[in-house]
């Protein structure tokens, strides 16, 4: 039954790590944009990459061919660049998952860019939640990452900026 290839499907893609925060899926970080079935009956699974050049992209691919080609031999993946990929998509439960990671999740919404107009932006500290951090470089562990201390516990992280 169709429903239920989109729903296994469906299933699979929630178990997929991100690679460069492996403990989050594509899913959580709203990576999918849906599954469905081609007029040849092919599962089609429209992913969207964080930003057009990110390096995790081909690996994503990889991962989502290894976990499908057992119980799905007729997929493919499109890769859709538009709309563009937005951190308004990343899950409650994953910004929660990159706080425990020691990983500031992005603020607000993504018309919310204060820190890439160059503006002054607080970032609440992962570890013990001062709001007394200062950013150390505007790039951090990946593109899509700034680099902060917090001056309150003098730890480092990474800031997972808002686009």
């Amino acid at each position: 039954m169709v429903s239920d290839r989109i729903a296994q499907v469906e299933r699979i893609l929630d178990g997929i790590m991100d690679p460069e925060m492996p403990f989050l899926t594509i899913t959580e970080l709203g990576m999918i944009q849906g599954c469905a079935l081609d007029e040849k009956g092919s599962v089609v699974i429209r992913l969207t990459p964080t930003y057009s050049g990110c390096p995790a992209t081909d690996a994503i691919q990889d991962d989502i061919k290894t976990a499908l080609k057992p119980v799905e031999p007729h997929f493919r993946i499109e890769v859709v660049h538009a709309p563009a990929w937005t951190t308004d998509w990343i899950s409650p439960e994953a910004r929660e998952k990159m706080r425990l990671n020691g990983i500031a999740p992005p603020e607000g919404t993504s018309v919310d860019k204060a820190f890439l107009l160059g503006k002054s932006q607080i970032v609440p500290c992962p570890r013990c939640a001062s709001n007394d951090t200062r950013l150390v470089s505007p790039f951090g562990s990946t593109a899509c990452k700034a680099h902060f201390q917090c001056n309150a516990c003098a730890e480092p992280f990474d800031h997972f900026k808002c686009f």
